[in-house]
């Protein structure tokens, strides 16, 4: 890539960032454009767990998020671990037979791909990892002493604010309102909600849920699915867990030194029932008293309804699209575990134009317009 060439990264979550910071440290002359504040959409209002363990439906899939685990540690390495890095490992338990034999299997399945996995009761949980929990003390307890928590809030902030030193340009609260292209099909300007107009070379569509109407600025359809997730904050006076779990009904992490995160694909399901955002919060937190008792004299602090950023096929689609020249895509679920991954590829191929084999199930040119 020549000095000269300027890409606009459009939507600075954790994808976004990922990719801007990477070409910026490669010598690009990058432009992020968020309609909001760098790192407070969807990447701020996720589970933020860094996996692969959830990842088994196609070994490709697998492999890209093992490599998304990689790359965490790497950078992790490159800008310091800092409040965003946490690799604390994941616990998971069941509560039935029909779904404790179905993470049994998987733990099974992990292991035979050289992923890490070891098992505790209940009683072991308690007295080496979590004495918070209740829990059987025999009950069988998968450990993934791999996988991670992000700030993703906090690790945007750390790679824009970097690529920023570099000589990064960052317009926050502007929406892209138009793509223009010129004669020979190429992308040549982006203009925004404020009425300017930038000269660019390049464009990546790292939008999130937005993606599919970035995508249309091109005459280009990009299929996604709607999938809301509500996502609660509890302030804790002490946080009682040191790791993300996913117990019995409810998904809880740590989030820093005085709050709590909470998740539940059960709960997601009431979303489109017409459930008080509220409701669905102390909903959540009730679940999660049940598991960790002393969350009981927590205070709710606050609640987002996302839609998460997933392609219609549930993968991600990453990389250019040939039929626009100096377009690329970067829209993916599970953004925090691909982020520096996606990043690295991306970078890499924008800048030489190589295409990696991690990619090759997960190209845009699956999609046909």
């Amino acid at each position: 890539m020549k000095r000269s060439e300027r890409v606009a990264v459009i939507g600075v979550g954790v994808v976004g960032a990922c990719v801007g910071w990477n070409l910026s440290r490669h010598g690009a002359e990058v432009v992020f454009i968020d309609a909001g504040r760098p790192g407070e959409g969807v990447t701020n209002w996720s589970f933020s767990w860094v996996n692969a363990s959830n990842k088994t439906a196609r070994k490709p899939y697998f492999d890209l998020n093992v490599a998304g685990m990689a790359a965490h540690r790497e950078l992790a390495g490159n800008i310091g671990p800092d409040s965003w890095w946490h690799p604390t490992g994941h616990l998971r338990w069941a509560d039935d037979p029909a779904a404790e034999t179905k993470l049994l299997e998987t733990a099974e399945l992990l292991a035979g791909w050289d992923y890490r996995v070891q098992m505790y009761t209940g009683a072991e949980v308690r007295s080496r990892l979590e004495p918070a929990l209740t829990m059987p003390d025999e009950l069988p307890v998968v450990f993934y002493p791999d996988e991670a928590w992000v700030h993703g809030r906090h690790l945007v902030g750390r790679l824009v604010g970097q690529a920023v030193a570099s000589g990064a340009e960052i317009r926050s609260g502007n929406a892209v309102s138009d793509i223009g292209i010129g004669a020979d099909g190429s992308i040549r300007t982006v203009t925004l909600s404020d009425g300017s107009r930038l000269d660019v070379d390049i464009v990546v569509n790292a939008a999130g849920p937005g993606a599919s109407h970035v995508a249309g600025l091109i005459a280009r359809h990009l299929p996604m699915r709607r999938e809301p997730g509500v996502v609660t904050r509890i302030d804790c006076a002490q946080v009682p867990v040191h790791r993300a779990m996913h117990a019995p009904h409810i998904e809880i992490r740590p989030d820093g030194d005085a709050s709590v995160v909470l998740h539940s694909r059960e709960i997601d399901a009431l979303i489109d029932t017409g459930e008080d955002p509220s409701q669905l919060a102390r909903l959540l937190h009730e679940s999660a008293r049940h598991v960790v008792p002393e969350l009981g004299n927590s205070r709710i602090a606050e609640t987002r309804i996302v839609d998460r950023p997933i392609p219609a096929d549930g993968f991600p689609s990453v990389g250019a699209v040939p039929s626009v020249p100096g377009y690329y895509e970067a829209v993916s679920h599970s953004g925090i575990t691909l982020g520096p991954v996606i990043g690295q590829l991306l970078a890499s191929e924008i800048l030489s134009g190589k295409r990696d084999e991690l990619l090759a199930d997960f190209r845009p040119e699956r999609f046909r317009s």
